[in-house]
C-alpha cells in the first residue's frame, strides 16, 4: 500500500494533532511507501511571514522526527521542494471546471461568512490533488471532514485519463483516520488552534503545567463524589494512561475526597512520560539543524524522483513532451 500525507506547518503541533493524526501517521510509515510532506505551499494562503512560516516548517520537521517518523521508514521533506507539483497543478487546472472547486468546503465557508477569498485558496484543492497525484497514492489518510479532498482529487484524476484516454493517474482511496480518541481543550471544547485552547506537545514542563492546572472543571466540591465521564481531565488523562490506571483514577473520582487539582497533577505526570522520550529527541534533533536539513533533502530527492516519473506520463498524455 502506498501512502501519503501532508500536514500544514500553521503553528506547533498539540495534543488533538498528535492523537487525531499524527501518532496514525506514524504506524502507518511501515507501507510500501510512505510519503509525508509538510505542506509550506499550502500554508501561504495564511501566513505571510516569512521567518514565522520558515520556523514553523522547521519545527514540524523536527517533532515529526522526534514523535518518531524514521527516515528509513517513510520519506519526509517539504512540498516546496518538488517544483514538479507546481508544473502537475497547472496540467490539473486547465481541465478542472470551477463549478467543482466552489463547492469546496474553504472557499463556500468564507463567502458565506463575506469574507475575501483569494485564487489561491479556491484553486487550493487542486493543488492537494497534484500532491496526491504525483506520488501514485493509494491511501490518504484523512479525517471525516476531509474526505472531499479526495474526492475532488478522484474527480480530478479521473477527467484527465477520460479527456487524454489514457491511465496516467491512479484513483486514491480515502483511508479515515480513527477519531475514537476524543481530545478536549483547555476549555472542554475540541482542542483546535482556533479554539485557542490547545496544548502543545513540545510545551516547556513549566508552561505545560501551568497549560494543564488551566484546564475548566465544574465547581464541585472536594469531598463530593465526580462523574469522570464528564470530566475533561479524565477524559486527556485517558490517552495516555492504562487501563488500570483509568480504572483506579475513575474509582477515586466517583468515591470523593479528591479534588480536580490533584487530578490535573496526575495528568501533568502521565503526559510527561509519554512524551518523555520524544521530548529528549527533540532536544538533540534541535542541536543539530543540519541533520534535520539533510533528512529533508534526501527526501525531497526521492519525492522529486517520483513526482517527475508521474509528471512525465501526464506531459506525454497532453502532448508536452516529444515522446508518444
Amino acid at each position: 500500500m502506498k501512502v501519503l500525507s501532508g500536514i500544514q506547518p500553521t503553528g506547533r503541533f498539540h495534543w488533538g494533532n498528535y492523537f487525531g493524526a499524527i501518532r496514525q501517521y506514524i504506524a502507518l510509515q511501515d507501507n510500501e511507501q510512505a510519503f509525508y510532506f509538510i505542506a509550506d505551499l499550502h500554508a501561504l494562503t495564511t501566513i505571510r511571514d516569512p521567518q514565522e512560516l520558515r520556523g514553523y516548517t522547521r519545527d514540524a520537521a523536527i517533532d515529526l522526527l522526534a514523535l518518531g517518523l524514521h527516515p528509513e521508514q517513510a520519506t519526509l521533506f517539504r512540498q516546496s521542494d518538488v517544483p514538479e507539483i507546481a508544473e502537475l497543478t497547472w496540467l490539473l487546472m486547465t481541465l478542472t471546471q470551477m463549478s467543482l472547486l466552489e463547492k469546496c468546503h474553504a472557499y463556500k465557508d468564507k463567502k458565506a461568512k463575506g469574507l475575501p477569498a483569494d485564487a489561491g485558496l479556491f484553486t487550493y484543492p487542486v493543488l492537494m490533488a497534484a500532491d496526491i497525484l504525483a506520488y501514485d497514492s493509494d491511501v490518504v489518510p484523512v479525517g471525516a471532514d476531509q474526505v472531499q479532498h479526495i474526492e475532488v482529487t478522484r474527480d480530478i484524476a479521473q477527467r484527465f485519463n477520460t479527456t487524454y484516454q489514457s491511465d496516467v493517474f491512479v484513483l486514491p482511496q480515502p483511508g479515515l483516520l480513527d477519531h475514537s480518541a476524543k481530545v478536549p481543550g483547555t476549555d472542554g471544547e475540541k482542542m483546535s488552534k482556533s479554539y485557542g485552547n490547545v496544548i502543545e506537545v513540545f510545551l516547556p514542563e513549566k508552561k505545560l503545567r501551568k497549560t494543564i492546572m488551566s484546564i475548566k472543571t465544574d465547581s464541585t466540591p472536594l469531598e463530593a463524589p465526580k462523574d469522570p465521564d464528564t470530566c475533561s481531565v479524565f477524559a486527556l488523562y485517558r490517552l495516555f494512561a492504562s487501563d488500570e490506571r483509568q480504572a483506579e483514577l475513575a474509582e477515586r473520582y466517583r468515591a470523593g475526597g479528591m479534588g480536580y487539582g490533584e487530578a490535573k497533577q496526575l495528568l501533568f505526570e502521565a503526559a510527561m512520560d509519554y512524551f518523555g522520550p520524544a521530548r529528549e529527541r527533540r532536544r538533540q534533533l534541535e542541536a543539530d539543524p543540519a541533520a534535520v536539513e539533510d533528512v529533508l533533502a534526501a527526501g525531497a530527492t526521492a519525492a522529486r524522483a517520483k513526482a517527475a516519473e508521474v509528471l512525465d506520463r501526464a506531459r506525454q498524455a497532453c502532448g508536452l513532451s516529444k515522446r508518444g
